[in-house]
Order: C-alpha cells, then structure tokens, then sequence
C-alpha cells in the first residue's frame, strides 16, 4: 500500500465512477481498476460496491478513506518539513463535534488557525452527540466537544458554553404568538420571547428520533410534567427538519448554536420563542485523552475553540453562557 495508491483510492471514492476519477488522473481505466483491486485484495476486504451507476464506498471504504486522507496529509506535512524550516507546531489534529454546533463554531476556527498556524491540519467528524462522544472513546478523535457530559471515564473534561433550547416554526394562523411573554433582560436571553414548555409540547411538531439527544431532553421534560408531545412528523435527518418547519408544517425544538440557520425572526409570523418552566440547558464539554500528554498542535487548536466560543457569546452571535 503506497501513498499514490491511496490517492487513486481516494480519487475513486470522490468521484464515484472509475471512469471520471480515470480522466482526472489521466490514468487509463483498466490500470486504475487493476491498483483499486489490488489495494482490495492486500486489506482482505472489498471497498467499493460496484454498480452500472457507478461505485460507492462499503463501511471498510469509508473507514480507509478517512485513515488515508489524514495519511497523505501527514506525508505532506512531513516533505514541508524537509524542504523548509518549522514555524511554529505541526501537525495534524482531529476534532469532533455534534454537527449542529460545527456549523457555526467550526468555520471560524478553521480560518482563524488557516491564518495562524498553517503548518497545523485540522480534521472535522461532525456528527450526532451519541458518535462525538464515541469518537472520543475509540481515540478517532484528539478533541471532542461533548453534549451534556461534565465528566466520563478516561476522558478531561472542561465546560465551555452553555445554551438554552428555542422553538422555531410559522405561525401561520396566529394562535402561538399569544402564549409569548416578552423577552427577558440579558445577553443570554438575546431579546427572544419565552414559552411554556407545556405549551410548546402541545404545538405540532417536528422532532428528530429519539436517538438524538435534544429529543431525548424534550422527552425527560414531558414525562416530568405529565404531558404528552404532538409530533406530527419525525425524521432523522436535520435538513428534513428543518425544511419542514421552513415550508410551516410544524414547530421544533432547536439549541440556541443553530438560531442562525433559522428564517430572520422578523420574518412575518415566525416564532422565535426560548422554551422556560422548565428550562431545556444544553452545556458542552471539551474533551481530550486522560492518559495522553496535550502536545503542542492540539493545545493550539483548543486555545482556537474556546476563543472563537468567547467571542461568538461575547458578540451575542451565539446566545449562550460561559463558564464561571
């Protein structure tokens, strides 16, 4: 298995066909078939399903894929080594965060440390809370920023914000903006509305399973409270969510990080409304290895996240609390 092999691989898994990635190499095909099934046949396992359409990558595929991106980038790393001096760390480094959170955290930190330190390479898994804290576990990951988790076994833990919940949808007819109170004072409340949680549950909504953990907080809510939740429509994806609640099929239960993604709250009947009695917190925790020395390229990119978390909760661009 050698580096040009890996970009081969890689090459195919991007393009999805061997044909295109062939072109783009300017490798002739049967040549590019033959590395791909000889890089198959000296793992002992198949990496592309193979169909009329195309190819796509079996689980084995993707796992490699992202063991090979970060090779190739540590063989880059190690020739601008050779050909210049160090300036600063380098090295490379994986995060991983729940992908609501990424989106408005991840790029300014991306581009801050692009500025700063670019000897440093930064790999992103954005994913659910429940894998995040798997990726930490499985040591996939260097920094892992967790949901709800002030402590667990074999991993530092150090808080970094602390959000609300909100319920955001159309009201189309009119009837949710009377159960509204005016919005509190303080940064953190960000001039939003207040709800009852009681009448949020009793909204139709469109919530995610059960597998996701704002879901599960609504549910420990209810059951609290006695009351029963209106769901209408559920699905696992994000972007179903959210474009279901966009065209006004339903109302939803999102963390303040997300806000920004949402239609303006001065659109004409949106509900943009902070969900009180009881308060839905949701508290995010960095993470590193217990057993494992920060070294310097991490330290940099932990510096990055709870700066740009300052700034962004300072700046009021994310309604959110941090650590006393």
């Amino acid at each position: 298995m050698d580096l040009r092999t890996l970009r081969y691989f890689i090459a195919v898994l991007e393009a999805g066909s061997l044909s295109r990635a062939a072109g783009s190499l300017y490798v002739a095909q049967p040549a590019l078939t033959a590395q791909i099934k000889k890089l198959e046949a000296e793992l002992g396992t198949q990496l592309f399903d193979r169909s009329h359409a195309g190819v796509t990558p079996t689980p084995a595929g993707m796992q490699l894929y992202e063991d090979a991106r970060r090779l190739l980038s540590d063989a880059e790393a190690v020739r601008e080594r050779i050909q210049r001096l160090p300036q600063g760390p380098e090295g490379s480094v994986t995060v991983a965060a729940p992908f609501l959170l990424a989106s408005l955290l991840l790029g300014p930190v991306l581009a801050r440390l692009k500025h700063s330190h670019p000897r440093i390479r930064v790999f992103v898994l954005d994913d659910l809370s429940l894998m995040v804290r798997k990726a930490m576990l499985d040591r996939r990951a260097d920094v892992g920023i967790l949901v709800d988790t002030p402590q667990l076994d074999n991993l530092r833990c150090t808080p970094l914000a602390r959000e609300a919940i909100f319920v955001c949808g159309h009201d189309a007819d009119g009837t949710v903006a009377p159960l509204l109170r005016p919005a509190p004072r303080g940064r953190a409340a960000g001039g939003h509305p207040e709800i009852d949680f009681a009448q949020a549950a009793q909204l139709p909504l469109v919530l995610q399973s059960r597998r996701f953990s704002i879901r599960q907080n609504v549910e420990e809510a209810a059951s609290a409270l006695g009351v029963a939740l209106n769901v209408v429509h559920e699905h696992d994806s994000a972007r179903v969510i959210r474009s279901l609640y966009q065209c006004g099929a339903g109302f939803t239960f999102t963390p303040a990080c997300s806000l920004a993604d949402s239609p303006h709250q001065d659109q004409q009947g949106w509900i943009v409304a902070r969900v009180v009695r009881p308060l839905l917190p949701r508290a995010y925790t960095l993470a590193t290895a217990a057993d494992r020395v920060i070294d310097a390229p991490t330290q940099v990119v932990i510096d990055a996240l709870v700066q740009e978390t300052t700034r962004l909760v300072r700046s009021g661009a994310w309604q959110a609390e941090l650590p006393v």
